[in-house]
């Protein structure tokens, strides 16, 4: 961007300073003498000639160089933010080393757009000085021949340099414009990229929708031949919880990712409310849903902004502080100094996995959703917070569609519904009493669960 701002703020307005100083100083020659004229610009077919020569080189080089600029900060930012993951795993001599060979590359690269450049510059300023010095000699000879007056060949030598900077600069410019084209070229491969559409739908009830799914034969896939969902079928009414169980990858994200229209369904539909998914805005529909991340991400900004994020700055404290007491964040966010005010750091590195967990809980449940997404969302909780969120969510979840993926079976037990999935697909479904009553990967899961946790309690109670 700061290369596409140079061009046009600098490089523009040249290119018309040039362009009327040639013309200008061009006429007046041709009315002094056509021959000196005429002669006064005969190198610059070749100036031109050597300037687009150049002009693909550098191009090229020059989008080398970006390339690897972009590949070093890359490397920098990661370095950065990944910090601690670096030094817990004492690899600083191996990131460092990372950055030295990526930043020698982008100095091998840069130190061959500077030599292309050396190169070119003496060049064009060698032939403008060879063209500066042929018409002097000319108009010199012609002055002593009696050809042209003295007078003349004084006013062209006065002249004659207006024409040889134009020249000389004509070359630079066309060279300069390589780097505003590679710059401006990456900056509308961003814009180019494929933008979600604005719809705006023929459905969009007043009093917010029901609930009411149905998944009639989707099939969703990423790249093409490479299925996500196969012929996934179900439904659920209003108030009911659904839970999504499978081993990773079995496309349970992929599902709940297809409701608030992240993607859309490559066949079969979803009815919401009886109605196509497809024909709600896609505005509309994401204020109807509520969603909790495996991977919540907050702002650098306070605990409360980042709680009260889906719902705007009008929101009552006492509002904020009730999401956070259902989410079991409200105790730890009063231990800090400025409590609801503490500043949370890039990427919220100032909380623990669990409390941004719990943050992002809360405001989600502050923003008092109709459909629920909860996407493993006590992962990084202990038991016996994640035994006071559940009891917490259980109240709120009422009248309230919700979906759930769990890894831990206490978090799906009471759901409605439980959907196993397996490579896209679904291969058990039920209740907790009935999938326990056959055979198959939720009864296993329980019983290796159950299982652990007994032997754990065990060891507990030895201590």
């Amino acid at each position: 961007m700061d290369a596409v701002r140079r061009f046009f703020s600098d490089q523009a307005i040249n290119s018309g300073r040039i362009l009327l100083l040639f013309i200008i100083n061009f006429i007046a020659l041709v009315r002094l003498n056509l021959n000196l004229a005429l002669v006064s610009v005969a190198l610059v077919p070749v100036v031109v000639g050597v300037s687009m020569i150049f002009f693909k080189k550098i191009s090229d080089a020059y989008e080398a160089y970006q390339q690897e600029d972009a590949i070093l900060s890359t490397t920098l930012q990661e370095n950065l933010s990944g910090i601690r993951v670096v030094k817990a795993f004492s690899r600083q001599e191996y990131e460092r080393n990372k950055f030295e060979k990526t930043n020698a590359e982008k100095f091998k690269r840069g130190r061959k757009l500077l030599v292309m450049n050396a190169i070119f510059w003496p060049s064009t300023d060698l032939l403008c000085v060879a063209q500066l010095l042929l018409g002097i000699f000319i108009g010199a000879g012609m002055a002593i021949r009696g050809e042209i007056s003295i007078g003349t060949f004084m006013a062209y030598t006065g002249v004659v340099g207006w024409i040889i900077w134009p020249m000389r600069n004509l070359g630079r410019l066309i060279v300069d414009i390589s780097s505003g084209i590679v710059s401006y070229s990456r900056v509308m491969d961003m814009i180019k990229e494929e933008r979600e559409p604005l719809e705006i739908g023929d459905v969009a009830p007043v009093e917010g929708v029901r609930g009411e799914i149905v998944f009639n034969d989707v099939c969703f896939e990423y790249e093409k031949d490479h299925p996500v969902l196969k012929n996934v079928s179900f439904s659920c009414q209003p108030g009911q919880v659904v839970a999504l169980l499978g081993s990773t990858g079995s496309g349970k994200t992929s599902l709940v990712n297809l409701l608030p229209r992240f993607y859309d369904v490559i066949s079969g539909n979803i009815l919401l409310d009886g109605i196509d998914l497809r024909r709600y805005p896609r505005h509309y529909l994401r204020e109807q849903i509520g969603i909790v991340d495996q991977e919540p991400f907050l702002f650098s900004r306070t605990i409360r902004e980042n709680i009260a994020y889906g719902v705007g700055k009008n929101v009552g404290q006492e509002e904020v502080e009730k999401a956070a007491m259902v989410a079991a964040i409200h105790d730890s966010i009063m231990t800090f100094p400025e409590g609801y005010h503490t500043l949370v750091g890039e990427r919220g590195v100032t909380l623990s996995g669990g409390q941004k967990q719990r943050t992002a809980v809360a405001r989600t449940l502050l923003r008092q959703p109709h459909i629920l997404i909860l996407d493993d969302s006590t992962s990084a909780v202990d038991m016996e917070t994640e035994a006071e969120m559940r009891q917490a969510l259980a109240d709120l979840m009422k009248d309230r569609t919700t979906f759930i993926i769990a890894h831990r079976l206490q978090s799906v037990m009471s759901a409605d519904l439980i959907l196993v999935f397996d490579q896209g697909q679904i291969v058990q479904r039920g209740t907790h009493d009935s999938l326990l009553a056959e055979e198959g990967f939720y009864k296993q899961i329980f019983e290796i669960q159950t299982r652990i946790e007994t032997e754990l309690k065990k060891e507990m109670d030895c201590v």
